[in-house]
């Protein structure tokens, strides 16, 4: 017996789709009236419609559950559903004779949403009023659309561009070249040196395209399927061939494998490629393409995403979201995210490039939702990037975020124009979201059979802060090798904690009053001392001195100095000066603020 068979819905279609508002039709949003009300009738929209129902479709009867997912699909699936739910009515399609209605408007149709029984069509004002009218229509609302917030270039005067580039693999097994840098610092190494490369897992990369697939770091990447969602066809190289070089930066650093040059953490496993952005058109990027692109990769088995994208304004002269909607379930992006990881998917995206506000957080969508790992960016050092945007989100209660941090500073990547090039310096959580994800697809090969919130919750419990999470870091710098050991059975209670290298964080909070803590990691057994100094040298206080075993510790300053009396508000600097058993010394120092 096929084991699709064996399937059957479990809820009736009335319990998963909400019903019609009034019999009449459907309601148009607030925020879509507000952009009906400021643009010209003959101007075009882009926006969802939400279907009551799917219509007579009867999952078993007139679609055949085989007809859905794929055996892959279901093996991951069954990973968090029980064997009779595996296949439900969010797998069913659209009713096509809906869509048809909708067409009879003069609306054009472009995306199709399975699991938010929607689609997105481009409608004038009164072909919108005359779709909110029919029966079967439950809501219309404006898609999402996305201006990428890109990260300062990095200083010329930046030591990490101008210092020697790592040339070696050192005690591994692989040579990763300049790329020792960036997985090193999240222990990934450790994990191929016992033969795992993910290999058999499918992860799938959603970005602005993959313009060089022919560069010699994906010479070895197994590409199991394409589609580009903004010109609807199977290749995923941009038609204009200046674009899609994101995704190659991207793609190389979680999948590139040339050694001597880059070797990415999930280098070995098998990919689903999906071009979800289209940076040529003014018109910004629209969530229904990722909406449609996850739905997609869904049916063929992925397992692990990465996308290096966000989603949070529209155009001028209309309704954006704000920082007050990124509370997980108000995008319509966010909601399709969160119902992947309920099928069983590791859903990975960059936490964004808005840096810190003092007043309210700086996620964009899908990264507020709660089963999605949101990744923020931290320097070589381990030191968070200014540009890596912070929670919390706006759930209630109010959920911490980045979740994780990985390496998003200069960056070692493919070059997007040159097929034997390689380009170092370039930065953004755009490079921490496919190192978190690809750490995460190493886990998924070791332990097939975890829910993917398992190994999420294993990530958090073996990352650098996970005694102290906040909203700058999250739970820290992931360490692959820690989380799987954690999986493998290690002790729950005090989980791995030692850190891939020295690591002085940016004290939190940035500025403080009345005390702040600082955050420092030895990788192994050290003389140290963590001293506060103001700027003109003067030592203030000392917060931690003598020998320590490696781990992670937390450091507070309560403002006062070595005599116990309060110090002006000010700039002052902190340096952890750390001596190793082996003579080699670190020292690393940051600035505070204090405030009076």
């Amino acid at each position: 017996m096929n084991t699709l068979s064996r399937f059957v819905i479990v809820m009736s279609l009335s319990e998963l789709i909400a019903v019609a508002p009034e019999a009449s039709g459907g309601t148009i949003t607030p925020r879509l009236a507000g952009a009906l009300r400021g643009s010209a009738a003959s101007v075009s929209h882009l926006v969802w419609v939400s279907f009551t129902d799917k219509g007579a479709q009867e999952l078993g009867k007139t679609v055949a559950p085989s007809a859905l997912v794929t055996e892959q699909s279901l093996r991951r699936r069954a990973n968090v559903l029980p064997e009779e739910s595996l296949v439900d009515g969010t797998d069913l399609p659209v009713d096509e004779s809906y869509v048809t209605q909708l067409g009879v408007t003069g609306a054009v149709v472009q995306n199709r949403s399975k699991w938010l029984n929607a689609v997105s069509v481009r409608a004038t004002a009164d072909q919108i009023r005359s779709i909110a009218a029919l029966p079967f229509v439950r809501e219309v609302e404006l898609v999402g659309r996305h201006k990428r917030s890109l990260p300062p270039p990095a200083s010329p005067d930046d030591p990490a561009l101008t210092r020697p580039l790592a040339k070696t693999s050192g005690p591994h097994s692989l040579d990763y070249g300049p790329s020792i840098n960036q997985v090193s610092l999240i222990n990934v190494p450790d994990l191929h040196d016992s033969g795992n490369y993910a290999q058999g897992v499918i992860v799938g990369v959603f970005d602005d395209g993959f313009r060089l697939p022919n560069h010699e770091a994906f010479a070895s990447l197994k590409v199991i399927a394409t589609y580009d969602f903004v010109d609807k066809k199977v290749s995923v190289v941009p038609d204009s061939t200046w674009l899609g070089d994101h995704g190659v930066n991207t793609l190389s650093t979680i999948g590139g494998y040339k050694p001597g040059q880059i070797i990415g953490p999930a280098f070995g496993a098998s990919y689903i490629l999906a071009r979800t952005e289209n940076t040529l058109s003014e018109t910004p990027l629209e969530e229904d393409n990722w909406v449609r692109a996850i739905e997609w990769a869904d049916s063929l088995g992925v397992q692990v995403t990465s996308t290096s994208l966000g989603y949070l304004d529209y155009d001028p002269g209309y309704s954006s979201w704000t920082w007050q909607d990124m509370d997980g379930r108000t995008t319509v992006i966010s909601r399709a995210a969160a119902m992947a990881v309920r099928k069983g998917i590791l859903v990975v995206n960059s936490a964004g490039n808005e840096g810190f506000s003092a007043s309210h957080n700086t996620l964009t969508a899908p990264a507020d939702a709660d089963s999605v790992v949101a990744a923020g960016a931290v320097d070589l050092s381990g030191m968070r990037a200014g540009f890596s945007s912070v929670g919390p989100s706006t759930a209630v209660p109010p959920r911490i975020k980045p979740d994780l941090m990985a390496p998003g500073m200069s960056m070692y990547v493919a070059s997007a124009f040159d097929a034997t090039g390689y380009a170092f310096g370039v930065q953004g959580t755009s490079f921490a979201c496919p190192l978190v994800a690809g750490a995460a697809a190493l886990l998924v090969k070791a332990h097939p059979t975890m829910p993917p919130m398992k190994i999420v919750d294993a990530m958090k419990a073996t990352a650098s802060r996970a005694y102290a999470p906040d909203n700058m870091m999250g739970w820290g710098i992931v360490n692959a090798r820690a989380a799987h050991n954690y999986l493998s059975g290690g002790d729950t209670s005090t989980p791995p904690q030692t850190p891939a290298s020295f690591i002085l964080q940016q004290n939190y909070p940035n500025p403080f009053n009345p005390g702040t803590d600082v955050v420092y990691s030895l990788p192994v057994p050290s003389a140290i001392s963590l001293t506060v100094y103001d700027m003109l040298g003067r030592e203030i206080k000392t917060l931690a001195s003598g020998q320590l075993a490696a781990g992670s510790r937390t450091a507070r300053w309560d403002g006062r100095d070595n005599r116990n009396v309060p110090v002006a508000a000010g700039t002052y600097i902190y340096r952890l000066i750390a001596n190793g058993p082996n003579g080699v010394q670190s020292v690393l120092s940051s600035k505070m603020i204090l405030l009076r």
